[in-house]
């Protein structure tokens, strides 16, 4: 006879709500960034999606990978891809459909195995799941007296995981090293010069100071060789 028996997850309404509301969310501009030709737009709807994955992820009381996504894939990964975007068109050329087909059936198979694979994982709070048992119970009990960190999750991160943690900032660094060669800055930053291929607008309704000191020079000498 068990003393204490497992207890059943309860899910407050707002906050199943403010889930299926963000779930929605993501499906929205997903779709959007399939759909749009403007590569800026593109940019910025992924920024848009990993802060919605953010705040899905505070939702869930996953505040560390939460931290993790706001700050790559809204930080770093947006500010990464406007730097390379100096080298590319601004808008992407339309892909026919019969080269869109392959991908189309790797993304359905993928997502058929994620769907097929998601009946074998716990129930969210189920304290017999492979997270709250294990070494999972090891590092709770432990991580006082050999890390003596207080927040666990940093504990795990930056001693258990450590290698780990190094691997990811491994990549990161590289992301942005290969941006920066792409960019031109491997020694040439100096001789790189970015030159805009947009339509000039200007009709001299405000001149610039040079244009303005031209023209008073011009109205001088007329108005001196009226005098002679």
């Amino acid at each position: 006879m068990t003393l204490f028996a497992a207890a059943e997850p309860v899910f407050a309404v707002p906050v199943l709500l403010l889930d299926i509301s963000l779930m929605a969310l993501l499906v929205v501009v997903a779709f959007a960034i399939v759909r749009m030709r403007s590569l800026f737009a593109v940019v910025m709807l992924q920024g848009v999606y990993s802060l919605v994955c953010a705040a899905w992820f505070v939702s869930l009381d996953a505040v560390d990978v939460a931290f993790t996504e706001a700050a790559v894939g809204a930080g770093v990964s947006t500010v990464l891809m406007l730097s390379a975007m100096l080298l590319a068109d601004r808008k992407s050329t339309p892909v026919p459909m019969n080269r869109q087909l392959g991908a189309f059936i790797v993304v359905c198979l993928a997502g058929a195995a994620m769907l097929w694979a998601v009946g074998d994982m716990p129930a969210f709070g189920d304290a017999n799941s492979p997270a709250n048992s294990y070494v999972g119970t090891d590092y709770l009990a432990k991580t006082a007296e050999e890390v003596q960190i207080p927040n666990v999750v940093t504990a795990v991160l930056g001693s258990y995981r450590g290698y780990d943690t190094f691997g990811e900032v491994v990549v990161i660094f590289a992301a942005g090293l290969g941006v920066l060669l792409l960019l031109g800055l491997n020694g040439n930053a100096g001789r790189w010069v970015a030159r805009p291929n947009g339509q000039v607008v200007n009709d001299r309704s405000a001149p610039s100071a040079a244009y303005a000191k031209d023209n008073r020079s011009e109205d001088k000498k007329k108005s001196g060789e009226a005098e002679t």
